[in-house]
């Protein structure tokens, strides 16, 4: 593991890298390349086209066989792992099917358009600008898998074996893990966040800590998460247990009766609070009520973002 984990490229192993964002907070994601003889892999692209240049200049200066990257894999649906996909032109691009078919319900477009429709002055809008006011949305063209794959694949680049595992719905809908045995790493998507409070769009919470045992049971030396620093098996199992805690703290309060936002204000994030972001828990409380009581209608995007700005102190309105 690199002893100082600052932003950019990390060779990990021969023909292993980790590029890591500055920060592990909204947007600002990870991403991984493999390399054997003259065949490479890209394990996802950025949130925006000028973040996905910049890292793919940086993977090229240090490696030749980049210049035309043959395969690209999308660790799941959210844009900041598949904006730039445009970029890396010819690769064939793998992803789940399920997030295939979720990538198309909030392009780059769409995203565009609401950051556009944020710009007036106001609680959510605030919030929506302090977590994605930084990256470009417009000008990106939706850019999905060209193939996709449902439980298992296996790759080879190189002499290089790569195993494709999904994972998901956990974190979204069809996230994949995506392990390189011969260099004894394992790219995580955003089945962890490392200092960065972990986002349950989707749950259910079993199958993302049984991801996490997956992880820490893996024969690896370096574990790149989706955000944050390389990290450990103890870092997984931090994450492992926050799920395991928050999910335990809301059925107690789904069982007595409250709501599910004034059960993400009441539960006391003890040691968890000092990661970023901790505002997220009205998400993934909300996801564990829904799994609480088998609805599967999910509360408006924009609902939970404006839950989430009322606890990040955007909003002083009681929104209970």
């Amino acid at each position: 593991m690199p002893t100082e984990q600052h932003p950019g490229l990390h060779p990990l192993a021969k023909g292993a890298y980790a590029w890591l964002a500055p920060s592990g907070g909204w947007g600002w994601s990870n991403a991984g390349l493999i390399v054997d003889e003259e065949e490479s892999l890209l394990v996802d692209t950025l949130y925006d086209l000028e973040l996905t240049g910049e890292m793919l200049r940086k993977m090229r200066a240090a490696e030749p066989a980049t210049h035309s990257i043959g395969t690209l894999v999308n660790t799941h649906a959210n844009g900041d792992h598949c904006h730039g996909n445009e970029l890396v032109t010819g690769a064939n691009i793998i992803a789940s099917a399920a997030s295939a078919l979720e990538m198309g319900e909030l392009t780059p477009e769409a995203m565009a358009a609401i950051m556009e429709s944020t710009r007036e002055p106001g609680p959510l809008s605030d919030y929506f600008q302090h977590c994605f006011g930084q990256f470009r949305f417009d000008g990106i063209r939706f850019t999905p898998p060209t193939h996709t794959f449902n439980g298992e694949l296996d790759l080879k680049i190189g002499d290089k074996q790569v195993h494709l595992l999904e994972v998901g719905p956990a974190h979204t809908r069809g996230d994949v893990l995506v392990h390189s045995p011969s260099d004894r790493v394992v790219f995580t998507g955003d089945i962890l966040f490392i200092d960065s409070t972990p986002l349950m769009w989707e749950g259910p919470a079993a199958n993302w800590i049984k991801a996490c045992l997956l992880i820490e049971a893996m024969d690896v030396d370096f574990i790149v998460p989706g955000h944050g620093p390389i990290t450990d098996k103890h870092g997984v199992a931090k994450v492992r247990r926050y799920l395991q805690y928050v999910h335990d703290q809301a059925r107690i309060r789904y069982d007595a009766g409250m709501s599910a936002f004034e059960a993400a204000k009441d539960i006391e994030l003890t040691e968890y609070s000092a990661w970023s972001d901790p505002e997220r828990i009205a998400v993934n409380v909300d996801s564990l009520y829904r799994e609480f009581s088998g609805d599967q209608a999910k509360t408006n995007m924009l609902e939970l973002m404006s839950q989430m700005a009322a606890l990040a102190g955007f909003d002083t309105t009681d929104r209970t």
